[in-house]
């Protein structure tokens, strides 16, 4: 087969191993990986038929912080190694250690463990220690192909092996690196040898994680790691992580008494404490005050529905997988609500429309119910019942763009409300190869082209992610980063001729005729769990004020000023701020302690001269105070409340 390599045009059998053919190249020269027509190959695999005409890029070491996932996946085989060194240190015979998978992620790696004992967080140490000396001794990788039979036979002592290879064809070829004396299962990609790793890793954590992520299965411990190409990549990323381990909204949830889980409720569900369900409504009043000034009805819809309707809708059986089990009624089977649409597609339909009529805008704070693993819920962020800020448009095909634009419009208002206003754009289109989508080629180029052309028409720059899009059409998704530098994908717009299609929506147009109107899906927030969940990390829990559960406390220096501290509480409270006073026994050192670990959003002190004055101290940032007379006090909350991001 012939190949391109730079200006030269080479011939090359499928059989020949990358690095064989970029020595025969370039014999002078040390590479590490290549990429064949832009996918990423490791030396020590075959090029195989789908490398003809194709074009080859060579890849040196001073490249590795392009592409990662190379020294990442070759840090976890090494993982896997040292903690096998580490229990033969006690004994232990290798083929007592049943091993799962181990991939690289975005920022380091993990492999996941059978182990004769749990380890704990404290012997990490010792087994990256052994990871750096494998590093050290720069030990060639090595690529075997074996048929499946043989991979049986090599790894008949480890079941989750064993279980990989029974779900392969019956004589697929399958590979597996080795280093030293250790041999893993494995598709690769890898590096030539350990030496290439560069020593900047840390091993993290551990935790419990189900085989394959499904609770009936066994429970493995999960060993994490990270890895970047230079040290100060580590030091800065070990940085942000300890960062992240102190907003960590769970942690953060349960110290502020905003929500719970309880087992006796179930897994995946929110229990709201009063202080969490103060700024789930304020996020809620904040949003349905903007929806009614852009023409959206409010409408409420049953938490459960026929499963003929979701059936119409296409979401049954497309994410059957992912909703949980029919209930039977009498003759009839419902479903836990996994979607609003079909249920506002139901609203639209009661009565014949005008086009007269549209957009009809319709907004709901719908609860959701999809059936996550136990493996993969994660405190408001992953959860089994949620509440989404669903909306959906009806409108012709001529006010299409403008009802985009406006959706979009609001939600970045959303999102500078709330400081998250570093915002990037990615449109979601579907993949021609798929069968996952519904509706004719004709209607997905029409309604593709229309979210591309809105988004120019603004001026937007964005990302197209080809296979990205909803079943029934493609999709607008922004993706905000938070204070310490994470992305998280919120909003979404989404554009669909098929739904209307699917249930047969009209509506009479003006010339008297039947015409099919254009859905939009939106929803801002995305879930109301989730969002909080990522403004409690965003704010570490010190909320703006007319998002913080306790707005205003006031601490009286001793018990003969909490006659005062009371009046102007109830004075802030006629103002409509959440305000209350320290009652309690505690010093006032102490009760000034209280309210900062409870991230009350101000803090007012009052004593014999602020009685006296009618006014407040007001505490600041570092403990210092300044005094305020009760009119200038309500003036300046109302303004901070008023703006809001502020």
């Amino acid at each position: 087969m012939r190949l391109i390599a730079g200006d030269r045009s080479i011939e090359s059998d499928p059989a020949e191993r990358g690095g064989e053919l970029l020595s025969r190249l370039w014999p002078e020269q040390e590479w590490v990986a290549l990429r064949v027509n832009g996918e990423l190959r490791d030396l020590l695999s075959p090029l195989g038929e789908q490398a003809a005409e194709g074009q080859i890029e060579p890849l040196k070491a001073e490249q590795l912080s392009e592409f990662p996932e190379l020294f990442r996946h070759t840090l976890s085989h090494l993982l896997a190694q040292a903690v096998r060194a580490h229990f033969a240190a006690e004994g232990v015979e290798e083929k007592e250690i049943h091993m799962g998978v181990g991939p690289a992620t975005q920022t380091g790696f993990y492999y996941d463990f059978d182990l004769p004992r749990a380890l704990s967080e404290d012997e990490l140490p010792a087994i990256e220690q052994r990871m750096h000396g494998l590093v050290s001794q720069d030990l060639p990788l090595r690529r075997a192909e074996l048929s499946r039979q043989q991979a049986e036979q090599a790894f008949a002592y480890d079941p989750f092996k064993l279980e990989i290879l029974s779900g392969l064809p019956e004589g697929a070829q399958v590979s597996t690196y080795s280093q030293g004396d250790f041999t893993d299962l494995c598709r690769g990609p890898h590096l030539p040898r350990t030496g290439l790793i560069p020593q900047s890793f840390r091993l993290t954590s551990t935790s419990g994680a189900y085989w394959r992520g499904d609770e009936r299965r066994p429970m493995l411990q999960r060993i994490y790691g990270v890895a970047f190409a230079t040290e100060p990549e580590l030091e800065a990323y070990l940085t942000r992580l300890e960062e992240a381990k102190r907003r960590d909204h769970r942690k953060l949830g349960k110290e502020l008494e905003l929500f719970a889980t309880d087992p006796m409720v179930g897994k995946g569900l929110v229990l709201w404490l009063p202080k969490g369900t103060l700024l789930r409504e304020e996020l809620i009043s904040f949003l349905r005050a903007e929806q009614r000034k852009r023409g959206y009805q409010e409408v409420v819809t049953p938490h459960i529905g026929n499963l003929e309707l979701y059936k119409t809708s296409g979401h049954y059986p497309y994410y059957a997988d992912s909703q949980f089990a029919p209930i039977r009624v009498d003759d009839e089977e419902y479903l836990l609500k996994p979607m609003n649409c079909p249920h506002h597609i139901r609203i639209y339909a009661q009565r014949p429309r005008s086009y007269r009529e549209l957009p009809i805008r319709m907004s709901e704070f719908g609860t959701l119910y999809r059936y996550e693993l136990s493996g993969e819920l994660n405190g408001l962020t992953r959860v089994r019942g949620f509440t989404q800020d669903d909306g959906h448009i009806f409108c012709r095909q001529d006010q299409l763009k403008e009802e985009f634009l406006s959706v979009l419009d609001l939600t970045l208002l959303v999102f500078r409300t709330l400081t998250l206003q570093d915002v990037r754009f990615r449109v979601g289109t579907r993949d021609p190869g798929s069968d996952k989508y519904v509706g004719g080629d004709a209607v997905w180029d029409q309604s593709e082209r229309q979210i591309l052309e809105a988004v120019q028409e603004v001026g937007l720059e964005y990302s197209v992610a080809q296979g990205d899009a909803a079943f029934y059409g493609p999709k607008l998704d922004l993706i905000v980063k938070d204070a310490i530098g994470r992305d998280w994908q919120l909003g979404t717009i989404q554009v669909d001729y098929n739904l209307p299609e699917r249930f047969n929506l009209h509506y009479v147009g003006q010339d008297g005729g039947l015409h099919r109107p254009v859905m939009v899906h939106r929803a801002p927030f995305g879930s109301l769990e989730r969002m909080i969940g990522i403004l409690i990390e965003h704010f570490a829990g010190d909320f703006p004020l007319w998002l913080a559960p306790e707005q205003v406390r006031i601490i009286p220096i001793t018990d003969r000023h909490l006659g005062y501290a009371e009046e102007v509480a109830r004075l802030l409270q006629e103002s409509g701020f959440r305000a209350g006073s320290d009652a309690g026994s505690e010093r006032m050192s102490a009760k000034v302690r209280s309210a900062e670990l409870a991230k009350v959003a101000v803090t007012l002190v009052v004593g014999d001269r602020e009685e006296a004055e009618r006014t407040v101290s007001l505490r600041g940032e570092g403990g210092k105070s300044r005094p305020l007379s009760l009119p200038d006090l309500l003036a300046e909350l109302s303004e901070r409340r008023g703006r809001r991001s502020a």
